[in-house]
């Protein structure tokens, strides 16, 4: 055990088990425990844990906590303990259930669709949220539009008409497999 600024260092593992354990923690993507595992290599050689802080970027307060969080439970101690925050509204079945309903009678409304949620399930989303769990979902909103009604008859005809007239293709002298082919592009 080393004596630190205040208490003593459980020694847990020996410092190539804990190189070890930083090497194994790097393997898995585990940062914040990498980084924590340093801080407690740094204590194993003989640092404060104001120094061995200082080395690793954190404040004297967190220094006791991890110290502590080594001598409770060794490495499984200084693992990051999240909780996973606030529970789904819905869950993964009654979500998979929405998503059917929603592919099989569109279209939808987002206003119909808070409705149906509200109606169904007894449950309100904030309409951005809802439109971000959507849009992971793979949905996004869309308006059916067949056709535009400003759209001519035979805009097709006018179209190639005036390609013709602009690419100089109207040249009846030329036969059609010497013709360069013609590349477009949109400028300003």
């Amino acid at each position: 055990m080393k004596n630190t600024q205040r208490g003593l260092l459980m020694r847990h593992l020996l410092e190539s088990e804990v190189d070890q354990a930083i090497v194994d923690a790097q393997t898995d993507g585990e940062s914040v425990l990498v980084r924590r595992l340093c801080f407690i290599k740094n204590l194993y050689y003989g640092d404060t844990r104001e120094q061995a802080g200082r080395r690793v970027g954190i404040s004297r307060s967190t220094t006791l906590r991890w110290a502590n969080a080594w001598n409770d439970g060794g490495v499984e101690g200084l693992r990051p303990r999240f909780g996973g925050g606030r529970p789904p509204k819905l869950t993964p079945e009654q979500w998979d259930e929405l998503c059917t309903i929603l592919e099989e009678d569109q279209p939808w409304t987002p206003k119909q669709i808070h409705a149906l949620i509200e109606d169904r399930y007894n449950v309100t989303y904030h309409p951005a949220h809802l439109s971000r769990k959507l849009r992971e979902a793979g949905m996004n909103y869309a308006k059916p539009r067949p056709m535009d009604p400003r759209r001519l008859d035979d805009a097709e005809e006018i179209l190639a008409e005036r390609l013709d007239q602009a690419l100089g293709e109207d040249d009846p002298e030329e036969p059609d497999d010497e013709k360069e082919p013609v590349v477009f592009g949109f400028f300003r």
